[in-house]
Parts: structure tokens; C-alpha cells; sequence
């Protein structure tokens, strides 16, 4: 059964088959902005890497820049503790 509603697009079951189509273009298309960034990103770190940097420690302040204070000193707090219980 095909209808048409107000805007002209058709619907199929219920479903707006212009929207539907749109939207999964668009996350589509944001998929493959987001493995070009990836692999840009990959390349920074190799760059780094390259130039003598840790990229395990990079990537934990990375991390570490997006969390508030309080959480950065909860989780060395308890690093620290996990240490000390674990003999190292």
C-alpha cells in the first residue's frame, strides 16, 4: 500500500521511505568522516610515536583532560591503594 501524505514523500507501511533513506544516508556519510578521522588520528599517534612520545601515556591524558579533577584524583587515589595491596 502506497500513499502520499501533506509533503508528497511516500509512505510504505507506515514509513516515510524520503526520511528513512535520508537519515541513513547522513549516518552513512558520518561513518565515513569518522574512519577518516580515525585514521588520522592513527597517524598523529604514530607520528608521536616516531618522535621518541609514550602513546599509552599520551593517550591517558587525553583521557585524564576530559575528566573533572575529583575523578583524576579518585582513580590515582586507588591506583596508588591497588598498588600497595598488590606489593608494588
Amino acid at each position: 500500500m502506497v500513499e502520499q501524505n501533506k509533503a508528497e514523500s511516500t509512505i510504505v507501511g507506515g514509513v516515510a521511505v524520503e526520511r528513512l533513506r535520508s537519515l541513513i544516508e547522513r549516518v552513512e556519510r558520518l561513518e565515513e568522516e569518522k574512519k577518516a578521522l580515525s585514521g588520522d588520528i592513527r597517524d598523529v599517534f604514530a607520528e608521536a610515536k616516531s618522535a621518541g612520545f609514550n602513546v599509552k601515556v599520551i593517550k591517558t591524558i587525553i583521557r585524564q583532560r576530559r575528566q573533572e579533577e575529583a575523578e583524576i584524583e579518585e582513580e590515582e587515589t586507588l591506583l596508588d591503594l591497588y598498588r600497595r595491596a598488590l606489593g608494588m
